[in-house]
């Protein structure tokens, strides 16, 4: 075979893998998104409860995401001149289904808003990484039109919540940042439960919420609370974090606490957590 015969025949092997790579990452996009919503999201659409059921006032309250994204949260009001805490939920479900968190919160005196993610209660859209960083910087900017300026902010984030925080903090400095059940990253939680899945789909999966990387620009100060015995975020992942995260940061540990119960296996040591937490980065005194 000649030279002219072989560049011919490489050129059009060359032609062919291109072609066929394009193929496969159209075919690949879907499959990117069917991934991250079977093993990140699990939203459910609608309210059975509000705040009301649990003897809370409270208001409803339709607002926009930053990029346009029509959401829906509620805001649970506290003594007078208290700061706020904004509300980052873990991924399964919808707010409806943290009225104990926000009982919790609301006895402390601070105002509370938690919201919906895009796809979740009667948020619109549908969830992404990107997304919920919008859903939560529409929050906070709706906070602020209301009078709370960021140095009057915490952001609490549990689970996935807690990189949604993290990274809204990274982009506010609010007055201080709390992560519960936090994990390092998606990879690192897929090398963890899905080691084999990880190595040959991981690729397909676009959300990284990386807050290994992340937590080192940190500017506000940290509370990280982890139970002992979570079984999905393994406690050495608030290990890496905590030694990752600059000044001022605090890992408080919940004895016997598993990945969702850390609140109410707590009890008053997580409750005076809170508290303490709260006087120190704003200076409010909460209630007894």
């Amino acid at each position: 075979m000649s030279f002219k015969s072989k560049a011919a025949l490489f050129k059009k092997l060359h032609y062919r893998l291109f072609i066929y790579l394009v193929v496969a990452l159209i075919f690949a996009m879907p499959a990117r998104t069917a991934l991250e919503h079977h093993f990140l999201y699990f939203p459910e659409s609608g309210q059975k409860v509000t705040p009301a059921t649990a003897g809370l006032t409270y208001e409803e309250v339709a607002f926009q995401a930053a990029d346009g994204t029509r959401l829906n949260g509620w805001l649970v009001p506290g003594q007078p001149d208290a700061p706020i805490v904004l509300f980052c939920m873990g991924n399964a479900g919808n707010i409806s289904h943290r009225l104990e968190t926000l009982q919790l919160l609301h006895d402390l005196g601070v105002a509370v808003f938690i919201l919906n993610y895009r796809g979740y209660g009667l948020s619109e859209g549908k969830a992404s990484e990107e997304g919920t960083y919008h859903d939560v910087i529409g929050a906070l900017e709706l906070l602020n039109k209301r009078g709370w300026s960021a140095d009057r902010v915490i952001i609490f984030g549990r689970s996935l919540g807690a990189a949604i925080g993290l990274e809204a903090a990274l982009r506010t400095s609010p007055a201080g940042l709390i992560m519960e059940s936090a994990f390092t990253s998606i990879t690192a939680m897929g090398q963890h439960h899905y080691s084999l899945l990880q190595r040959l789909l991981g690729w397909l999966i676009g959300a990284k919420y990386d807050n290994l990387n992340k937590i080192a620009g940190l500017e506000s100060p940290l509370l990280l609370i982890h139970g002992k015995e979570d079984t999905i975020c393994p406690p050495r992942m608030a290990e890496e974090l905590y030694a990752r995260a600059p000044q001022e940061k605090r890992l408080l540990w919940i004895p016997g606490g598993d990945h969702n119960n850390g609140f109410i296996v707590g009890g008053e040591f997580y409750r005076q957590a809170l508290r303490q937490s709260l006087f120190q980065w704003t200076g409010f005194v909460t209630k007894e």
